[in-house]
């Protein structure tokens, strides 16, 4: 191979995991999107021509695609203990006490912002990440590292090979967890109530492509690896982590009294909420290293610090009217609009009631007083109805029964607790559904955004996303600051999605309850399109992990005349309509691993884990995450720990790479000699 392309790849390498760390770690940027996005096209299009080149580190290798059977157990070396409460200035005074009877030393107290997430551990090993796991109980977590590295402020790799763990806490930022609330409800999904419980919720999806479409990020701010990193108190620790690369909250200060901290817990209850991510608190740590052991600890956690936690914040306000908007999957959601109160910061006048079955249960009537917050202090919230300030002869609320967009009658369906529109031509559900079309998770037409989908759909350019093939330059330059420049570029882009994969497409008809990962494995299976169209109930549920539900919806969804006509129009304009990856092959009864179950466990030197997954399965064999009186057979590379030592128990047949390799190779030997029989 030319060693410049070799060169040329770690040059972009290097160059974008430096724009990154000013962005996402120094809040820094140097460099436009654009021009990061161009730079990054240019790695993967390298990378997929020399795929030999790929290496962990690379900012490529960040958006997921590896699906787990299961979370493996992580023991902590060192347990990751919770931290006693405190919620008033009395209790922060009756801490300071305390320990000042148990060290005679000078005593700083750190104070950090008490991020709302998931506590995380990272070890690092010659530099090199290599395990990201949660806490779990503090002495068992599991193992999340296939998520953790799609956290694009986690660092992959150190500048110098440092063997240390850190720990820290990682989070959803509050404008990701709006757009994944919102998205959710737009599909008729349950929300997520606050960032921690989506920060928890993405970094534990077996599909690590959810949890890298999240956006989450991390603050890391503790180590058990003091000595290695030779530091002697929080505050420099803190600085440490920060010169080696790792995000730190640069909201944290050092404070000489429990004055100062109140001080600073005052201030931070008024800045909070300009904060752009959620905090719950401030924890408060003995600065010093030798003053915290003599300090000790309890059975559950450290004396030595203590989380104040910050009171909910409440107002009470009257609410006007109901109003109900139409999501690209046909829900529609319901919001309260009140009288205009001050609540955590911010001015609000509208609440989100999600769905009919929350206005039923808490029997919100227009015309009553309420209760609300925000919901992670974030989006507004209805909590309840204050009955004693109801007044007289206030009826219920009667629930529309008609679509505010397009009049047709709406659904409850019984499985769900939205309302929902069926109207396939429901202006609504077009125009959202055009704008799913053409987002990146679907056909990734680059340029083409909400604002002018939305201009192209209300001045009738567009009205299914086959029109879309058949726009024109002229057509585009009619619209709100398109200027031809900007029109041959969007043109361009609606001609690269042609190309793209059936499984991208669709995903991008919004099929109901197909994602991504359902269109993919359908397009696996089925190859084309047509195919696709002809197949039976039967033969969808057959497919490994689609259920009847979405049978039933694949089936209904190809049955309408108008979907039938709209991807003859997609046919005739060049979309691609045939899967592009390689497809599953059908395993005969005599494969080698037929039916047997097999668990992978260490290191493989020679194959990633996701290679030999599909080895096995291209064999017959079915991989699961943990070892059982069920497991046929076991695949053990370096550093095989507990699962090994499980199947030994149990008598289980255990392999070594090498005996692996051969056995692949011996198959394919076999095969080839069938052939040629």
């Amino acid at each position: 191979m030319d060693t410049s392309i070799e060169q040329k790849v770690q040059q972009l390498r290097e160059q974008l995991n430096r724009w990154s760390h000013e962005y996402y770690v120094q809040d820094r940027p140097t460099v436009t999107d654009h021009e990061y996005d161009e730079t990054y096209h240019e790695l993967v299009r390298l990378e997929t021509e020399y795929p030999q080149l790929i290496t962990p580190d690379s900012p490529t290798q960040r958006v997921g695609g590896v699906v787990l059977e299961g979370f493996e157990k992580v023991t902590h070396q060192n347990p990751m203990l919770s931290l006693s409460n405190a919620f008033s200035k009395e209790d922060l005074q009756a801490f300071d006490d305390r320990i000042k009877k148990l060290t005679n030393r000078t005593i700083d107290y750190v104070c950090e912002l008490k991020i709302d997430g998931l506590s995380v551990a990272l070890t690092y090993q010659d530099g090199q990440l290599v395990l990201g796991a949660t806490r779990g109980d503090g002495v068992i977590g599991e193992d999340i590292t296939h998520n953790i590295r799609t956290v694009k402020s986690v660092p992959l790799s150190l500048e110098h090979p440092w063997s240390i763990e850190v720990r820290g806490e990682c989070y959803m930022p509050k404008k990701s967890f709006q757009q994944l609330n919102q998205s959710r409800e737009e599909e008729g999904l349950e929300v997520f109530a606050n960032p921690r419980n989506a920060a928890a919720g993405s970094l534990r999806q077996l599909d690590s492509k959810v949890a890298a479409s999240r956006n989450l990020a991390v603050f890391l701010y503790q180590s058990p690896s003091i000595e290695a990193l030779e530091v002697t108190s929080q505050m420099e620790l803190l600085e440490k982590m920060q010169a080696l690369g790792f995000v730190t909250n640069q909201e944290s200060v050092l404070c000489h009294s429990i004055e100062e901290v109140w001080a600073f817990i005052e201030k931070m209850t008024v800045e909070r909420n300009n904060l752009p991510y959620e905090i719950d608190g401030i924890v408060i740590k003995v600065n010093d290293f030798k003053a915290q052991e003599e300090i000790g600890f309890t059975v559950k956690a450290p004396k030595w610090a203590i989380a104040y936690k910050f009171p909910a914040e409440e107002a009470q306000t009257i609410v006007r009217d109901i109003e109900w908007t139409v999501g690209r999957t046909g829900v529609v959601t319901p919001t309260a609009v009140m009288d205009a109160v001050f609540l955590a910061g911010t001015t609000v006048k509208r609440a989100s009631l999600h769905n009919v079955d929350l206005i039923r249960e808490r029997d919100i009537r227009i015309g009553d007083t309420v209760v609300i917050h925000k919901a992670g202090d974030i989006i507004p919230e209805v909590t309840r109805v204050i009955l004693d300030k109801r007044p007289e002869g206030l009826e219920p609320y009667e629930f529309p029964k008609e679509c505010p967009s397009c009049s047709n009658p709406l659904v409850h369906l019984e499985e769900e607790v939205a309302l929902r529109c069926m109207n396939p031509k429901c202006p609504a559900l077009l125009k959202e559904g055009l704008t799913h079309f053409v987002s990146r998770d679907a056909m990734n037409m680059s340029g083409v955004g909400t604002r002018i989908i939305h201009q192209l759909f209300e001045s009738g350019l567009v009205q299914d996303v086959a029109d879309l093939y058949h726009l024109t330059v002229e057509q585009l330059v009619t619209l709100d600051k398109i200027q031809e420049k900007s029109a041959q570029k969007i043109l361009q882009a609606i001609e690269t999605s042609k190309q793209n994969s059936l499984e991208r497409l669709l995903t991008g008809l919004g099929i109901r309850n197909v994602g991504s990962k359902a269109a993919k494995d359908l397009a696996m299976h089925f190859e084309t399109m047509e195919n696709l169209q002809k197949a039976t109930v039967e033969e969808l549920v057959a497919i490994e992990g689609l259920g009847l539900v979405i049978a039933h919806s694949v089936l209904a969804y190809f049955n309408q005349e108008t979907v039938q006509e709209m991807l003859e129009e997609l046919k005739e304009a060049g979309v691609n309509m045939r899967y592009l990856g390689k497809a599953k092959v059908a395993i005969s009864e005599d494969s080698l691993l037929a039916g047997k179950t097999v668990v992978l466990t260490g290191t493989l030197e020679q194959m990633t884990r996701q290679e030999a997954k599909e080895a096995i399965e291209s064999l017959g064999g079915k991989v699961t995450g943990s070892v059982s009186k069920k497991t046929d057979l076991v695949i053990a590379g370096a550093q095989a720990g507990s699962k090994l030592t499980k199947a030994e128990s149990l008598g289980i047949l255990v392999w070594d790479e090498e005996q692996f390799r051969t056995m692949i190779e011996r198959n394919s030997y076999e095969e080839k000699n069938h052939h040629f029989s």
